[in-house]
């Protein structure tokens, strides 16, 4: 396992720290002692995970758009960051058939906006885009998309983060490549599906199966058979701290890499349904698929890069994954505190006793 202790006293700068997996982040590098500075929208409200979990307590966080140009920089000149992580996005693939422009702008330009921060800086070792499995020319095969695969989303979201990519390739072969020492390492690390406690998005299917089960209604399934990539938050949000920390100590291990379960955890939308129902106890769901727009039905990734790289593997498998989403939700919804069960939860996930 990666030793956490390396991100000690590091200066990161995290964009997108209100949302679900920007909380969770900020979660594992406070407790692993970083300095982090957060720059990102207002948090959603009612409910609100990086108002519950108290992070906002441990770290400075700036409130800003990342479309914002120079008020993003101001944050940014003045955190004088080793490590960037950047999280923020537009990340809704139906949220992008109504809002394209938005979509495009932040995901895109937003993109640009950081990487010219880390450009003209002289503090940044260690740059990390965080895209999605989805960046792929989705053919509906059955094995996993490789790296060296043609990028080319078919909806908004997933072109806009294809698109991302392909800036981050050009910043890194334009500015970051050379023999300079002191040139960032930059990589991308493109996830599958990621569930866990305290995410109330729209349009999720584990969200979905919260506000279900808190209202003792059956969960409907827009789409059952479409298959992903499911994993537990803490999963690639490990991997991305390891391959931050991996290029700032060798800049040769940067790169492009696959984020993903084991084959075995990739579920249809019903199936993990049906996973979260028998953790939660009493629930059920119902087919209601209603064609919608168009979205990829089977997709998986194969991460043989990263394991072979950096000797990384899959922690919990999906049933933990999902066993540990209940735990949280429950200890939420029992007005339990959930920020200290996210930090236990962190604790078992990386073996600290």
């Amino acid at each position: 396992m990666f030793d956490m202790k390396f991100y000690e006293k590091k200066r990161v700068f995290v964009t997108g720290q209100t949302g679900f997996k920007g909380t969770w982040l900020c979660k594992m590098l406070v407790q692993a002692g970083a300095e982090v500075t957060g720059y990102a929208l207002e948090p959603p409200k009612d409910p609100s995970l990086f108002e519950i979990s108290g992070i906002q307590k441990g770290i400075t966080s700036i409130i800003g758009d990342i479309r914002e140009n120079d008020l993003l920089k101001k944050a940014f000149d003045t955190a004088q960051p080793e490590i960037v992580i950047h999280l923020a996005a537009q990340p809704l693939v139906r949220e992008s058939y109504r809002n394209p422009r938005l979509t495009y702008e932040t995901n895109v330009m937003g993109t640009v906006n950081i990487l010219e921060c880390v450009r003209q800086s002289g503090c940044v070792k260690s740059f990390l885009n965080v895209t999605t499995d989805k960046v792929y020319r989705n053919r509906e095969w059955e094995w996993g998309y490789r790296e060296n695969e043609e990028l080319d989303g078919y909806d908004p979201y997933s072109n806009s983060k294809s698109c991302s990519e392909l800036v981050t390739h050009s910043y890194k072969n334009s500015f970051f490549s050379g023999k300079e020492t002191e040139k960032p390492a930059i990589s991308t690390a493109r996830a599958g599906n990621v569930i866990g406690g305290g995410d109330f998005a729209a349009d999720r299917i584990i969200p979905d199966c919260v506000r279900a089960a808190l209202s003792g209604k059956p969960l409907a399934v827009r789409n059952p058979y479409s298959t992903r990539p499911y994993q537990h938050v803490l999963e690639p949000l490990y991997a991305y701290l390891m391959i931050a920390a991996e290029q700032y100590k060798d800049p040769s291990l940067a790169g492009w890499y696959n984020v993903g379960p084991e084959e075995g955890d990739c579920y249809t939308t019903g199936n993990l349904a049906e996973l979260f129902a028998k953790h939660w106890g009493g629930m059920e769901w119902k087919n209601e698929y209603d064609g919608g727009p168009h979205e990829a039905n089977f997709l998986k990734l194969d991460c043989s890069r990263l394991k072979k790289t950096f000797g990384w593997h899959p922690r919990w498998n999906l049933d933990m994954a999902v066993r540990m989403t209940v735990e949280w939700t429950k200890c939420w919804a029992e007005h339990g505190d959930a920020g200290a069960c996210m930090e236990e939860q962190i604790r078992l996930f990386i073996g600290e006793k």
